[in-house]
C-alpha cells in the first residue's frame, strides 16, 4: 500500500564515471500540480527530457527543483591553448596604436592574455546520452531520498489529520444529540411567550404545535449530520488508501464546510452555534496541513 506523502521533502544523489562527476540535489514544495524545474549545465540540456520523465513518473503533485551538477573527476584535467598568430596580431595592433597615439607604453604579457580567444580552454567533445548511466544513479538516489522525506512527513501529517478529524467527529455527535433538544426549547420559550403576551387569551394547544412543527421542519438538521458523518468516513478511507489524495481531502473538506454552514443556518441554538465554531476551527487546521498532503 502507498503511503501518505507530504509535498515537502528533499534528495541528493552522486555518482562518477572515469572522467566525470554528477551531483543531483531534489527539493520539493507545495503545488496544485506536478511542476518539475530544471537547473542543469549547458552540457547536460540534451538529458533534460529524460531527466523530467524520471521525477514526474515518481512525483505526483507538488514542485520540484532540480539542480545538478558536473565536476570533473580527480585526475582530469582540460587543455589550455594558446592561439599564437592572434596574439601576434594583437600585439602589432597594439604597437601601431601607440604610435598612431603617441605613447610611451610597454604592451606586455598581461594585456595580450586577457584579450578574447588568446587563451581557450580546450575540452574534448562528448556525448551527453554517455553520461546518462551516472546521471541516472545520481538522479535516482535524489529521489529515493525525496520519496523517503515525504513519507516521513507523510506519516505525522496522518497522525495530526486523524487526530483532528476525531475532534470533528465527536463535535459532530454533540451536535447530533444536541439536535432534537432545539424544536423543544422553542416550543417551552413559545409557549411562555404567548402566556405573557397574551394573558387573558386561552392558549390554544393546536395552533401552538403546527408553529412549531413549521419551526421543527425548519430547523431539522439530520441531512447535514448524515452527509457531515458520510464526509468523516470517506476521509478516514482516503488516509488509508492508495496513490495521492491530497485533491480528494481538500474536496471532502469543502463539502465538510457546506454542511456545518447549513446546520449554523438552520439550527437558531446556543450549543449548536458554539459547536459549529469549534467545529469550524477544527476544519481550517485541517485544510492547511491538506495543502501539503500529496
Amino acid at each position: 500500500m502507498q503511503l501518505l506523502k507530504s509535498m515537502t521533502g528533499y534528495g541528493r544523489g552522486e555518482a562518477s564515471s572515469p572522467e566525470r562527476r554528477f551531483v543531483v540535489e531534489l527539493k520539493s514544495v507545495n503545488h496544485r500540480f506536478c511542476e518539475v524545474h530544471l537547473r542543469l549545465p549547458r552540457h547536460m540540456v540534451a538529458l533534460e527530457d529524460q531527466i523530467r520523465r524520471i521525477i514526474q513518473a515518481r512525483i505526483s503533485r507538488g514542485r520540484v527543483d532540480g539542480y545538478f551538477a558536473l565536476e570533473n573527476a580527480e585526475g582530469r584535467r582540460a587543455l589550455v591553448k594558446v592561439d599564437k598568430a592572434l596574439a601576434a596580431a594583437y600585439y602589432k595592433a597594439m604597437e601601431e596604436l601607440k604610435v598612431a597615439l603617441g605613447l610611451q607604453d610597454q604592451v606586455a604579457l598581461p594585456h595580450l592574455i586577457h584579450l578574447p580567444g588568446v587563451l581557450v580552454v580546450d575540452e574534448p567533445a562528448e556525448d551527453p546520452q554517455a553520461w546518462w548511466p551516472y546521471v541516472r544513479d545520481a538522479l535516482e538516489q535524489a529521489l529515493d531520498g525525496l520519496v523517503e522525506m515525504r513519507v516521513a512527513e507523510g506519516a505525522r501529517l496522518k497522525a495530526d489529520l486523524l487526530q483532528r478529524l476525531e475532534r470533528v467527529a465527536e463535535l459532530a455527535a454533540r451536535i447530533k444529540a444536541r439536535a432534537p433538544q432545539v424544536a423543544l426549547d422553542y416550543y417551552q420559550r413559545l409557549s411562555q411567550r404567548v402566556k405573557e403576551w397574551l394573558a387573558d387569551v386561552p392558549l390554544d394547544p393546536g395552533r401552538l404545535a403546527a408553529e412549531v412543527a413549521i419551526f421543527a421542519e425548519r430547523s431539522n438538521i439530520n441531512e447535514e449530520i448524515v452527509r457531515l458523518e458520510s464526509h468523516i468516513s470517506q476521509f478516514r478511507g482516503f488516509l488509508e488508501s492508495e496513490g495521492p489524495v491530497g485533491r480528494k481531502l481538500d474536496f471532502l473538506l469543502q463539502e465538510m464546510f457546506r454542511e456545518i454552514n447549513t446546520i449554523a443556518a438552520k439550527a437558531p441554538d446556543l450549543e449548536i452555534s458554539r459547536l459549529v465554531v469549534e467545529v469550524k476551527s477544527e476544519l481550517e487546521k485541517l485544510r492547511e496541513q491538506v495543502q501539503n498532503v500529496e
